[in-house]
């Protein structure tokens, strides 16, 4: 008998187990984001499955039957990616990923890579295969101050993970305090860049 088809309600725990099976090499909490960039692009030919397509490299996994690729694709896109077409709303904001990390250089890297991991994937889904994109000044701003968190966060890695620069216990819980507070304004901007791309996508659909 056949494997059924993950359910098109397939739950994050479902999604990561799949992601898991197939070995992709990109982390669940980045494959959000790369969704989320790519649901609010303005590039009119991004299309889901080639987002599917590009977590691992540009070709889906070899899945032997059609039930498992039919898993797969019902997991990620019936699934995820619809759940995450509501946060084109104003009033349903994305929220980043939050890691129950340890006050420590280790829970603190960890926490850095992920922040770092996310804006990546909100800005690859966001651009695709494209290098330059055409924007809307709002998402454009926003953009902008993602970027310079990303700046702030890989900075903030790279001293997480230099064992020859000294970080107290207070140094690192006033980073992670810090980093609360970046977690926050990125979310703000990445909920503004969506809803900025969305106006522009309408007004493009009026003309």
């Amino acid at each position: 008998m056949a494997k059924p088809s993950a359910p098109a309600t397939a739950t994050d725990q479902e999604v990561r187990a799949i992601l898991e099976r197939y070995r992709c090499p990109v982390p669940f909490h980045e494959v959000r984001t790369r969704f989320l960039g790519n649901i609010a692009t303005p590039v009119m030919s991004a299309s889901p499955i080639r987002t599917v397509e590009g977590l691992w490299g540009g070709e889906l996994p070899d899945f032997g039957s059609i039930n498992a690729a039919n898993e797969l694709i019902g997991a990620l896109i019936m699934g995820l990616w619809n759940r995450l077409t509501r946060h084109q709303e104003r009033n349903a904001p994305f929220r980043l990923t939050r890691p129950d990390v340890a006050a420590s250089r280790e829970g603190l890297a960890t926490l850095a890579l992920i922040r770092r991991q996310e804006l990546d994937g909100f800005v690859e889904g966001l651009f695709g295969a494209e290098e330059a994109i055409d924007l809307p000044e709002r998402a454009h701003r926003g953009l902008g101050v993602l970027g310079e968190l990303r700046a702030l966060i890989a900075g903030v890695l790279d001293v997480a993970t230099d064992a020859n620069k000294a970080a107290s216990v207070g140094d690192i819980k006033g980073t992670l305090r810090q980093m609360r507070e970046m977690t926050r304004i990125a979310e703000h901007e990445m909920h503004e860049v969506i809803l900025s791309c969305k106006r522009a996508r309408r007004d493009m659909f009026r003309r």
